[in-house]
């Protein structure tokens, strides 16, 4: 049973779970930071700042893993092309979300005009908001590579010595 942790493709789902909490609540802490004025605005502003760094890290981590479960785990499916679509719709999504990240971060530079940093907060939402949508739609293909097609899943034998 310990051994089971050396096997590559399981450090995938693993490390996905930490980038998808993270990022979809960046975007509602971001999209909150809107409707307050005060300092309460600028406290959901660094939460949401926090949570896209450390998630569009865990993003990166991610796709790291899943290329090392690629090898192992389209040998065992029989549809490779929702593998492929899933992968896809992963590098969009991180290339959204380091979108986000990059110019989230030239907005705090002092080389920005004020007026443009109000411009950038609403890129970043969009980025964000379409990052979110493509995560979403990983998430979905990621389960039915799972559910559907047992993707990374041990298949015991059929009297189970293998938990003995």
């Amino acid at each position: 049973m310990f051994l089971a942790i050396w096997r590559t493709e399981l450090w995938h789902p693993i490390s996905v779970h930490f980038p998808i909490a993270l990022l979809l609540g960046a975007t509602i802490s971001f999209f909150v930071s809107f409707f307050h004025r005060d300092g309460a605005g600028k406290h959901w502003r660094s939460a949401a700042n926090g949570m896209l760094l450390g998630g569009c890290a865990a993003a990166w981590i991610g796709i790291y893993t899943g290329d090392l479960a690629d090898g192992i785990v389209s040998r065992t499916i029989c549809d490779p092309t929702v593998l492929k679509a899933h992968e896809l719709a992963s590098f969009t999504m991180v290339y959204l979300f380091s979108s986000a990240t990059i110019v989230n971060l030239l907005a705090f530079t002092s080389f920005i005009r004020v007026s443009w940093k109000k411009v950038m907060h609403y890129l970043v939402f969009v980025l964000m908001i379409t990052g979110s949508g493509y995560l979403v739609y990983t998430g979905h293909l990621g389960a039915t590579l799972v559910y559907e097609q047992g993707a990374g899943v041990n298949k015991p034998s059929a009297d189970c010595t293998g938990f003995e």
